[in-house]
């Protein structure tokens, strides 16, 4: 199984940095006795693992060689590669520089590096076979991408960053056949690449017949891409830290 990991952006919101924001320090983790720092990405790498990921693809820009100088080309027991995305223009765009990867029967999980959550072993609820959203609750639904569901816990809607949220539950990773993935591609090709944020085309693939379902699996969950959640995400770390296997 596949991780694609979109990792081209600047990381405005929280600038300046001297390294990319996926490395940015966020808890620790231990080498034996020793207690080092810990990327921030780390946190989604080990979520994959857990997952049931074996191969992950890092999608960088350019000029974020030191992700490559960081991670190398494993993070075992996974095997890590790189797809370079040349310029900005968003997630999607970002999501499909690692669509030539993976093989229609393979699967994919996509998480975002700058954000941690729990529990840590979440995508494992999340089933082989169906396109399904990992979803979170979170008191301010509007600044994330709000996910609208049925009783059946199929997607109706995906509402990116708008105040009428009308849940409080977003996504904060998802997993997709790769044939779901070629069929995005294709469908986001068709539209002439006019979505910048994956909720608007998911929107566009429920209409045109197209099934998610939604796993409210998620309990905690924090964008680190701000002055604000890095804090945030320090107070998550040390509490779920008293948890054993959590951290």
């Amino acid at each position: 199984m596949w991780g694609i990991i979109p990792a081209a952006g600047a990381g405005s919101r929280i600038q300046p940095l001297a390294f990319s924001k996926e490395l940015l320090p966020v808890g620790s983790r231990r080498e034996g006795e020793l207690e080092r720092p810990r990327a921030v990405s780390e946190y989604l790498v080990d979520r994959m693992v857990r997952g049931g990921v074996r191969k992950i693809c890092f999608v960088i820009s350019p000029e974020k060689s030191d992700i490559l100088s960081y991670y190398g080309g494993e993070a075992p027991p996974a095997r890590i590669f790189y797809a370079v995305q040349s310029r900005p223009a968003g997630l999607c765009d970002a999501i499909f520089q690692a669509a030539p990867l993976v093989h229609s029967e393979e699967q994919a999980i996509v998480g975002l590096p700058d954000t941690v959550w729990f529990p840590g072993d979440a995508l494992c609820r999340l089933e082989d076979h169906r396109f399904s959203f990992l979803l979170f609750p979170v008191d301010h639904p509007e600044r994330f991408d709000a996910v609208l569901m049925d009783g059946a816990n199929r997607v109706l809607e995906v509402r990116v960053k708008r105040r009428d949220a009308g849940s409080r539950w977003i996504w904060g990773a998802f997993k997709f056949p790769g044939s779901v993935l070629h069929a995005l591609h294709e469908l986001w090709r068709e539209r002439g690449g006019v979505d910048e944020y994956f909720g608007s085309l998911v929107n566009a693939f429920i209409e045109r017949g197209g099934v998610a379902h939604g796993v409210c699996a998620g309990e905690s969950y924090v964008d680190v891409g701000t002055l604000s959640g890095f804090r945030e995400a320090a107070v998550l770390l040390e509490n779920e830290g008293a948890v054993p296997g959590q951290r």
